[in-house]
């Protein structure tokens, strides 16, 4: 329980695997409901694999738009931290909590409304669409404890404890293993049984927060902490509501690829969603690196130690180019050992393995624009990150895949191709952007 800026100022580097090691360990446990899941329900048909397919993006827009208000509130905390104003910090958490909850209401009402339709919109249909519906539903129960649950962990990581959350994500996923089976098979659920499982996990995994909150927070979180102040409120949606924006972009990007897979038939929608799972596996290493970089970055920037911010930042972007390479040319080789995890269906596993195998190339190239945006989001800019995948996704690639697919027409493989070339010119676009702010805080 104390404040760790002085600890990271000494070793960055080291600092950066600290705090990223657990983090990424979190994150893979994190993304793996989606996968458990899948793997689970995989064996229910082509049918049922759609249907989470179609419901990722509606569960990443609920993802995304709570860690855009956990990067807000963490970027404040941060540099509050690294300025030594530790009860600004409190407030900042106090802010941050009281902001999800209120978020959290208003997105249930909106999605319980709007469900169907957009999943319709989308290209879902029939039992598909049922499917998609009933799973949704329930997830939309666990809104208030799923969001909770992402502040309290974004609480602990921008003071520098990346371990606590992490021992949480792994209790909340065993469990979520353990439910899945028994809700989907043993009691019948089906697709509905894996959503209520997920949604026990998220309410155990709140409780485990809040009695670790309570014991090993170097910030105490307590309503006492609470002093309203606009100007906080203010600076957290300026970071956060970009941050919320650019995930949300790569929601609506999945929703439109989905649609331009469905052209093609429901096999294709359903190998595309095994394979964008298994892709999960490597993406979320690197957004839990750029989480990491976001908190020392900020803390870096609170203590003006800007030669540091800027060392930490080229070392990550390297760290996370390399850890991507690996993954990918082990996923090229060996693409179906790794999508049998979710079906044993040899059509699926086909048409997915040939999709993986181009799409791997994005790998370093996400890791490029990820690490930067969230650089820029540390020192209290939110709008780059946003920016940097605008053009990746609805900028670039959509449209591109559009062309291929309705004008061209050219296969589902051509769809791959578009996000590798809005990768790249994303990827330049980042560069150049944190280059200038670099020059911008040295001539201070």
């Amino acid at each position: 329980m104390e404040n760790r800026v002085d600890e990271f100022i000494k070793n960055p580097k080291k600092a950066l695997l600290t705090l990223a090691l657990p983090m990424i360990i979190a994150m893979i446990v994190q993304v793996m409901y989606n996968v458990v899941d899948t793997a689970f329900v995989g064996r229910l048909g082509a049918d049922a694999i759609a249907a989470l397919t179609f419901s990722f993006p509606i569960f990443f827009i609920l993802i995304a738009l709570n860690s855009g208000l956990g990067v807000g509130m963490s970027s404040r905390i941060s540099r509050f931290l690294g300025e030594k104003r530790k009860e600004d910090a409190e407030n900042t958490a106090m802010h941050g909590l009281f902001i999800s909850i209120i978020f959290g209401l208003f997105i249930f009402v909106g999605g319980i409304i709007f469900l169907r339709p957009i999943f319709s919109i989308f290209g879902a249909a029939n039992s598909v669409l049922e499917l998609s519906i009933d799973y949704m539903s329930i997830i939309l129960f666990g809104i208030f404890f799923m969001f909770s649950s992402f502040m309290l962990n974004n609480i602990f990581s921008s003071q520098g404890d990346t371990k606590t959350p992490m021992k949480v994500q792994i209790f909340a996923l065993i469990l979520n293993i353990i439910l899945d089976p028994i809700f989907i098979y043993v009691l019948g659920y089906g697709v509905k049984g894996a959503a209520i499982a997920t949604v026990i996990a998220f309410a155990l995994s709140l409780i485990l927060f809040i009695y670790y909150i309570k014991k090993k927070s170097y910030l105490k979180i307590h309503l006492s902490s609470f002093k309203f102040s606009f100007s906080l409120v203010k600076e957290i949606f300026l970071i956060g509501l970009p941050a919320s924006l650019m995930m949300l972009l790569i929601s609506v990007y999945f929703m439109f690829i989905n649609k331009f897979m469905a052209y093609f038939g429901t096999n294709y929608v359903a190998s595309f969603g095994i394979a964008s799972r298994l892709e999960s596996v490597i993406t979320m290493p690197i957004v839990a690196l750029s989480i990491a970089m976001l908190t020392l970055v900020g803390m870096f920037f609170g203590a003006k130690r800007y030669e540091l911010l800027k060392e930490i930042s080229w070392y990550g972007i390297k760290i996370s180019i390399l850890f991507a390479s690996a993954i990918g040319v082990v996923f090229f080789l060996l693409p179906s050992l790794f999508l049998r995890i979710f079906t044993p269906d040899a059509t699926l596993l086909a048409i997915s393995s040939a999709y993986l195998r181009i799409e791997i190339f994005i790998f370093p190239l996400f890791a490029v624009s990820m690490i930067i945006s969230r650089v820029m989001q540390g020192m209290g800019f939110g709008m780059p990150g946003l920016v940097i995948n605008l053009v990746r996704t609805l900028l670039i690639s959509v449209p591109l895949a559009y062309i291929f697919v309705f004008i061209l027409k050219y296969g589902y493989l051509s769809i791959a191709a578009a996000t590798i070339i809005g990768g790249v010119i994303s990827s330049i676009v980042a560069i150049i952007w944190m280059e200038i702010e670099f020059k911008k805080i040295e001539s201070r």
